[in-house]
C-alpha cells in the first residue's frame, strides 16, 4: 500500500510590485498590523496538512528578515528567480530532494492575503484522485470588453464560460516540475502554474472559491482586502 501523498507550499515573492508605485514591494506592505505575506503564509501554515513552505526571495530583499515568519521550522526560504516561473521551479527543486513526485505542490501568490481554509479544503478534498490538479477559480460576473486598439471596444466576449484564475494552484509535484521546465526550454510565458500545466496539454481543473481571495496590485486593494479581512474575523468565516 503506497503512502499517502504530502501537501507542500510554494510562495514565489521575488517580485517587486511595479504597478502599486512604491518603495516596498507589495508583499512587505501592512495590512491591519501585518505584513501581507504573513497573513498569505499564515493561511498556509494553519492548514493541518502542510509540509513545508518554500519561499522564494530576491537576493537583494531587504525586508524577508523582518517577516515574522522568516525564521519558523517549516518556512524554508529559496533562491528567486528573474520570472514566476523561475522561482517556482527553484523551490520544486528543493522539495524534490525530500518529497516524491506524486505529491502535491500547492503554489501561492505572496500577495493574497484573505485566503480561506475552507478554499483549501475544497481544493484538496475535490482533486484529491486527479492525476494533473487545478486551481481556485472564481467566475467572471461582469461584462468583459475585448480592446481593438487602445481605449476603444471591439466586442464583448461571452461569459458564460470565463473564469478569474485565484492561487493555491495545486499540481503533482513531478507533473508541475517536468511542465515548468518544458515551457521555460521552449522560450513560452506563462503568467501562472496552470498556463504551464496547458501547454504540457493538459486541463487542470477549476475548483470555485470565494472571490474575496484577492490579489493586492493597485493601493487601493488594500483597503479592500483590509475589509474582507475584517468581514472573515468578526464574520468568523474560515
Amino acid at each position: 500500500m503506497s503512502e499517502a501523498p504530502r501537501y507542500w507550499c510554494v510562495v514565489p515573492a521575488a517580485g517587486v510590485g511595479r504597478r502599486m508605485g512604491g518603495v516596498i514591494p507589495k508583499q512587505y506592505l501592512l495590512l491591519n498590523g501585518k505584513l501581507v505575506i504573513e497573513h498569505a503564509l499564515e493561511r498556509l501554515l494553519d492548514h493541518p496538512l502542510t509540509a513545508s513552505i518554500y519561499v522564494a526571495v530576491s537576493n537583494e530583499d531587504r525586508w524577508w528578515d523582518g517577516c515574522c515568519f522568516a525564521g519558523h521550522p517549516r518556512v524554508v526560504r529559496v533562491e528567486g528567480g528573474r520570472e514566476r516561473s523561475h522561482s517556482v521551479l527553484n523551490a520544486l527543486r528543493r522539495i524534490m530532494v525530500e518529497a516524491d513526485p506524486n505529491d502535491w505542490v500547492l503554489v501561492h501568490d505572496a500577495a493574497r492575503p484573505c485566503l480561506r481554509t475552507t478554499d483549501v479544503d475544497r481544493l484538496i478534498d475535490e482533486l484529491a484522485a486527479d492525476p494533473v490538479g487545478g486551481i481556485l477559480a472564481s467566475r467572471v460576473v461582469d461584462t468583459i470588453k475585448l480592446e481593438q486598439r487602445p481605449g476603444v471596444v471591439g466586442k464583448t466576449l461571452p461569459r458564460e464560460h470565463l473564469w478569474r484564475a485565484f492561487t493555491p494552484q495545486m499540481f503533482r509535484l513531478g507533473l508541475l516540475h517536468e511542465a515548468l521546465n518544458a515551457a521555460l526550454q521552449s522560450g513560452s510565458v506563462v503568467s501562472d502554474e496552470a498556463s504551464a500545466i496547458e501547454l504540457h496539454g493538459l486541463q487542470p481543473l477549476l475548483i470555485e472559491g470565494h472571490s474575496d481571495n484577492i490579489k493586492i496590485t493597485h493601493p487601493s486593494d488594500l483597503d479592500l482586502a483590509a475589509y474582507y479581512l475584517q468581514q472573515q474575523h468578526f464574520g468568523v468565516v474560515r
